[in-house]
């Protein structure tokens, strides 16, 4: 039977209380839930989580990442365990550092939030190989994520061993802790067909160990309509208010796992954005259609993929546009939209758990979610479908306005508290000052890679090995070598090789004749060029790359990459060398002496620079720029390869592989500014004209393509520093600079019939309601800069109808002349008006200004409705 608990709370207890977070400290919580939501101690609540994955930042980063999160109204902290990190041999494990998941775990605890674990063990996460350790591979008889007994020995070996620590430490919420929830497999739908009838069966047996292991907190599996009671079946995707099907249960609560704040890019591929709006009307309808009572974003900040960790043609920024970016800027509006979401949502949320829920139609694609408490309580979510027209509602005798794709939010079934497509939030924007310069060819050390010949090798096969079962992910590169009489005084010849993947470099007699490579959506490539040929014997060495390991599908185990067929052509005739003695290098000469690290790079003998070669080693030394600020690494001038620093891989590049668009892959974007359209692909924001001298260096940056790779403050020495990089192709390492990031600019912009922010209803709500007076609620532009830094120039501001948008602006038909020194100065005369309201934005961290004459001092077009729009300069 479903447990229905309802709370006697008055409309104004309701809209004033919201859900205090505690995340474990003291006894033991007992979590339970039934078909309404996850229930804590007895209590109901609706939940905001957020994905932060502990491998991809690093310890110091974890406290500020969680804090923000906090501050952006999550209760709820989710990462997935990542086996092949903390299992790299069996039985041989690694919780150090960045792997630390306990510490991870006990910072979350520690800011009073709960945690989500998702364990998996398979998580794809376009984590290389899926997050299982490649060593799985080798095991006799071993099918991955079926009713295989060799892996589901591996598994729940793993699985326990995460499990025993998390108790031993006490950190499920039935010790006091702040695990509240669980995951075992991971989007195994998707795939389950393909196991025939070893499929249902695995389904079941995970579930059962799962459950067996007595965490005392609930388990789930996502994306698994048949996921077994008492595990909970949840939502992956987008749109899961509209897609999901619902729990399989009566008993079991709407739970979204991944709502996707943006989307992983791959190289070669534009990027695709999400906008703040369209996450907001798919996270409120998801409350509101679907009775979801937790919502996960994934990501809420995505991180690096350090090292080789990133999937098959993964970036290295993994999910920078999610709500805190790679370097854990706050990124707005995403991050203060969401919140304001929350904020509204918690208003409400008792009334949206316990009242009696009821839909009615407002229009032909229009609705209103009503949820009615007994005690006369009452929250309703007005929904507009239609996602090109603005449409006037009438709900319970009022008429309210709602843009399209939008729902408003009024958790007294009177008042707009929020709406998802009307922004409020201040948009920021990201620069980069160059703080390390490496701009002479003295500052340069080079190391070429020896190009191994027939005879070098010792791992021979008279046929062609399969890379990745050759390399075992020790490493991106496998060396292909063989050598053949060619008896011709013809030296023109064809040679061709097919591969699957990634990439492909081929060198004849040592001198490289072409490269080649694949893509995401087909790995499938072939290199076909001429070559010259000595009259005599020829080495051909042929260089396979990976970029990540695939991450999904069924029968991982049974993939295939590398070269599958080589021929040459000569005087019409065509040789097939793919069945012919082959020798084999694994890895490159530089990795093997670990060149990359301070003892390696002196037991190797460094060269001058003089000019680009491929497969070269660069190395130089640098001081670490003074402050607490983000650096990253400007690559822009290089081609592909890795780059290292102090020893420690930040990650690969490849700058030369562009995207359809004609731009480098990981092109860092300064803003992906607000739109009604939810989904899009980003462009470079342009410019304000009368932008001041010294931001002249963002305009600088974004004609030059912002190719940064995030440098962990962590990895660094105050002095003293290695950097080490290798390039596959002919990169010019004198463009490369070490630069810091900052948050320079926020701008804000509303309109008067805007809501005003949530935060304001607390304040003046009980007045507000009882004498039906919301003249003081106003939409306001709150502008806030980062934390030591203060406004310090009003680069534009325009109060009556300007138009455009925080990227691209210009006053309207209708302007206050008094805008900018209204803004800039402190409350007094300000033409023939006095100035009701003080302002002084310059020399503050924040401030807050209304769309009101009260505020400018006179109504520069009485009648027509008016907005605000204010860019300021942070420093």
């Amino acid at each position: 039977m479903v447990l229905w608990v309802v709370c006697w709370v008055a409309l104004v207890a309701t809209a004033c209380g919201g859900s205090t977070t505690n995340g474990g400290g003291g006894g033991g919580q007992n979590v339970t839930y039934d078909g309404r939501s996850l229930i804590i101690n007895g209590q109901r609540k609706i939940l905001f989580s957020g994905s932060i994955h502990y491998p991809r930042s690093t310890p110091d980063m974890w406290p500020s990442l969680i804090s923000k999160a906090k501050e952006g109204g999550l209760d709820v902290i989710q990462t997935y365990v990542f086996w092949n990190l903390h299992e790299p041999q069996p039985g041989l494990y690694n919780f150090s550092g960045r792997y630390d998941i306990v510490s991870f775990i006990k910072e979350i605890q520690a800011q009073g939030l709960y945690a989500s674990l998702r364990i998996g063990p398979f998580i794809e996460s376009e984590w290389t190989y899926g997050g299982l350790p490649f060593w799985l591979h080798d095991v006799p008889g071993i099918v991955f994520r079926s009713d295989n007994e060799p892996f589901k020995h591996f598994m729940q070996v793993f699985t326990t061993k995460i499990v025993n620590m998390m108790m031993a430490e006490g950190l499920y919420a039935s010790q006091g802790g702040p695990i509240i929830l669980s995951q075992i497999e991971n989007e195994y739908q998707n795939i389950e067909a393909a196991f025939r009838k070893r499929g249902p069966p695995y389904v079941r047996w995970a579930a059962e160990m799962a459950v067996g292991l007595h965490t005392g907190v609930p388990w789930m599996m996502c994306k698994q309509q048949d996921a077994p009671d008492p595990v909970i079946n949840t939502c992956n995707g987008m749109r899961c208010g509209e897609t999901f099907p619902g729990p399989n249960s009566p008993n079991k609560p709407a739970l979204w796992t991944e709502n996707w704040t943006s989307f992983y890019q791959v190289y070669g591929e534009n990027a695709t954005m999400r906008s703040a709006e369209d996450i907001a009307f798919h996270t409120a309808l998801f409350i509101a259609k679907k009775s979801g009572s937790f919502v996960n974003y994934y990501m809420y900040h995505g991180g690096t993929n350090l090292g080789r960790t990133g999937s098959a043609y993964v970036l290295t920024s993994y999910y920078d546009q999610a709500p805190l970016d790679e370097y854990g800027f706050i990124r707005q509006p995403k991050w203060g939209h969401l919140k304001e979401l929350h904020a509204a949502i918690n208003l409400c949320s008792q009334t949206l758990l316990a009242g009696v829920p009821f839909n009615l139609s407002l229009g032909p694609l229009q609705e209103a979610y009503v949820f009615q408490g007994n005690s006369g309580e009452c929250a309703a979510l007005l929904v507009n479908n239609n996602g090109r027209n603005d449409v006037v509602v009438q709900f319970q005798n009022s008429s309210y306005d709602l843009p399209p794709k939008s729902i408003s939010i009024l958790p007294d079934c009177k008042t707009v508290a929020f709406n998802t497509a009307k922004v409020s939030t201040q948009t920021n924007t990201r620069s980069t000052l160059p703080s390390v310069m490496f701009n002479s060819s003295e500052m340069w050390e080079v190391f070429e890679e020896v190009v191994p010949n027939f005879d070098d090798t010792s791992l021979r096969s008279n046929t062609l090995l399969e890379h990745m079962n050759t390399t075992k992910d020790t490493t991106d590169y496998l060396w292909y070598s063989f050598r053949f009489q060619h008896n011709s005084s013809d030296a023109q010849s064809v040679l061709s090789v097919n591969s699957l993947g990634h990439v492909l470099h081929a060198f004849v007699n040592g001198a490289l004749v072409g490269s080649a490579h694949g893509s995401h959506k087909n790995t499938n490539f072939t290199l076909e060029n001429i070559v010259s040929l000595d009259n005599g014997m020829n080495n051909i060495s042929l260089l396979s790359g990976m970029v990540g390991l695939p991450d999904s599908g069924a029968f991982l185990e049974r993939r295939t990459t590398g070269l599958r067929r080589v021929t040459i052509q000569a005087n019409q005739d065509t040789q097939n060398f793919t069945n012919y003695p082959w020798g084999y290098q694994v890895g490159l000469l530089g990795e093997q002496l670990q060149v990359y690290t301070t003892e390696g790079s002196s037991n190797v003998q460094w060269s001058s620079f003089s000019s680009s070669q491929p497969l070269t080693w660069y190395k130089t030394a640098f001081d670490a720029p003074g402050g607490t600020e983000p650096i990253a690494l400007n690559l822009g001038s290089m081609g592909k390869g890795e780059a290292w620093i102090n020893g420690q891989s930040i990650g690969r590049y490849w700058v030369s592989f562009h995207t359809p668009a004609g731009s480098p892959s990981q092109q860092w974007y300064v803003n992906n500014f607000s739109t009604s359209k939810g989904i899009k692909t980003p462009r470079n924001s342009h410019l304000h004209s009368k932008w001041p001298r010294h931001v002249d260096s963002l305009k600088h940056d974004l004609g030059k393509r912002l190719l940064r790779y995030n440098i962990p403050r962590s990895f660094l020495k105050p002095t003293g520093n290695l950097l080490v990089l290798l390039d596959e192709e002919y990169g010019n390492p004198q463009g490369i600079s070490i630069d810091i990031i900052s948050v320079t600019k926020v701008c804000g912009q509303v309109s008067d019939s805007n809501p005003p922010p949530v935060g304001s209803w607390k304040g003046l709500i009980q007045s507000a309601i009882k004498n039906n007076d919301h003249h003081h609620r106003r939409a306001k532009v709150q502008l806030r800069c980062p934390p030591g830094k203060y406004i310090s120039r009003i680069l534009f501001a325009s109060f009556g109808t300007p138009t455009g948008d925080c990227g691209h602006y210009s006053v309207g038909s209708c302007h206050s002349t008094y805008s900018k020194a209204t803004v800039e100065k402190v409350r007094g005369k300000v033409g023939k008006f006095v100035t009701s309201t003080r302002i002084a934005c310059v020399g503050r961290r924040e401030c807050s200004i209304a769309p009101s004459y009260q505020s400018f001092g006179e109504d520069p077009c009485p009648g027509t409705p008016k907005a605000i729009l204010v860019d300021a300069l942070c420093e």
